[in-house]
């Protein structure tokens, strides 16, 4: 039965391998492109919109909208506020800035809550002497914390509402939480009775595009989310929106401003369009046609690997970010004698290269301890995830056959 299943994608293969033989043959090989020429290898996205493999692919409506903002010249200042505008119609929040990542709202959110819009205290950061300073940091310190500090500020960690409640004092800047569901209505209580302003990091929190008008709803001073992941946006954006006092502050604080500590972090004229254009975009996209799109290409993988004997498949969908129909692939790599890491390794190694999620990360410093300054050693993980999102069409074919043929080697070796 299950070969039956993938009996068209089988043939797709054959045809699609025939095609590139003959294409090769004629001098038009369809992988040559401007990242070839230099010498650097495209990859087949199979983990998701991770920063070090570029993000996600902007919609064709953003590539566009960035190709006319390009021809004319504007004032920054202005189109930001013009920007933050439009982002109140689309969100229901007071206002919103585009900035440099979900990183880059982080430090600008913090400047703000810290130095406010005095021109004096501007120009002070990252010295804050005099300022409130402290950022109360709930679940405690995380890869991505440096776009808190380097603004100056002190980190405080805490661990649970009561330290929350307990840690808040006259230098608290502002609250600083990723918790979503219960926990975040709970701690945005606490930070309305203490009367502190919270940021919410919810870099991955598009899809679904509803979280854009929740948190507003929900009257939280400030959220981000990246405008290179979900959004599919230009890679080096993000959106910060809530309040219009603290993102006029975030503005001031930022380029183009000369002295702002964030000056660094500029986005540019077409980068402010597009992210705009890509969450305009989400807003009016079908997300349960573009989910069955999603889900039917990881399905497409996993018929092919399911001819495997011994290996065991299923399709979810995270609840935590990233949320897209996801291909979870496992098998006893005990008894095979191939691990999660060797089967990782080995797609990374071949032509074209394939990326999925797997025990390592790449892109991370190696010094960085997060979270609970005592943590549980991370269990390896007994599977590996292919996230749909990052898939391009087609790609699945690719894909499939290629850990078909890394899994049924290493199920015939384990088996002679």
């Amino acid at each position: 039965m299950k070969m039956l299943a993938a009996a068209p994608l089988l043939g797709q293969i054959a045809a699609r391998d025939l095609y590139a033989q003959t294409a090769s043959a004629v001098g038009k090989d369809p992988r040559q492109n401007v990242y070839t020429r230099l010498g650097v290898k495209t990859v087949i996205n199979c983990r998701g919109t991770w920063t070090y493999l570029s993000g996600s692919l902007e919609f064709p409506e953003v590539r566009q909208a960035q190709v006319e903002a390009a021809q004319h010249f504007v004032n920054v200042l202005e189109l930001q506020r013009a920007v933050g505008r439009r982002l109140s119609e689309l969100t229901g929040a007071e206002s919103g800035i585009v900035t440099s990542g979900a990183a880059g709202a982080m430090a600008a959110a913090t400047a703000a809550c810290m130095a406010g819009a005095d021109d004096k205290n501007i120009w002070q950061l990252p010295d804050t002497t005099g300022l409130k300073h402290e950022v109360t940091m709930v679940g405690g310190r995380s890869a991505f914390d440096s776009a808190i500090r380097l603004t100056g500020a002190k980190l405080v960690l805490v661990y649970s509402e009561e330290e929350l409640a307990n840690a808040i004092n006259e230098n608290t800047a502002m609250i600083y939480t990723t918790h979503l569901g219960e926990k975040l209505q709970r701690e945005l209580a606490v930070a309305k009775d203490r009367k502190v302003p919270m940021l919410l990091d919810d870099a991955a929190g598009i899809p679904p595009v509803e979280n854009a008008k929740l948190y507003a709803s929900m009257g939280i001073d400030l959220y981000c989310f990246s405008g290179g992941k979900g959004l599919r946006g230009p890679q080096c954006s993000g959106l910060l929106l809530g309040r219009k006092d603290l993102i006029e502050a975030a503005l001031l604080n930022s380029s183009p401003r000369e002295g702002a500590v964030c000056r660094p972090m500029k986005v540019g004229k077409e980068e402010i369009i597009g992210c705009l254009t890509a969450l305009e975009t989400w807003l009016k996209l079908d997300e349960k046609k573009l989910y069955a799109e999603w889900n039917a290409r990881v399905n497409r993988v996993r018929k092919l690997v399911d001819i495997v004997p011994g290996v065991t498949t299923d399709i979810h969908v995270p609840e935590d970010g990233n949320r897209y129909p996801t291909l979870n692939v496992s098998w006893d790599q005990q008894a095979w004698g191939f691990t999660i890491a060797d089967c990782v390794r080995e797609l990374r190694a071949g032509n074209p290269i394939i990326e999925v999620l797997g025990p390592d990360n790449p892109s991370l410093v190696t010094a960085v301890r997060e979270g609970n300054p005592n943590p549980k050693q991370p269990k390896e993980p007994d599977q590996i995830e292919l996230v749909s999102m990052t898939i391009k069409p087609g790609e699945e074919i690719v894909v499939g056959q290629r850990l078909r043929a890394l899994l049924s080697a290493a199920q015939k070796k384990k088996a002679s």
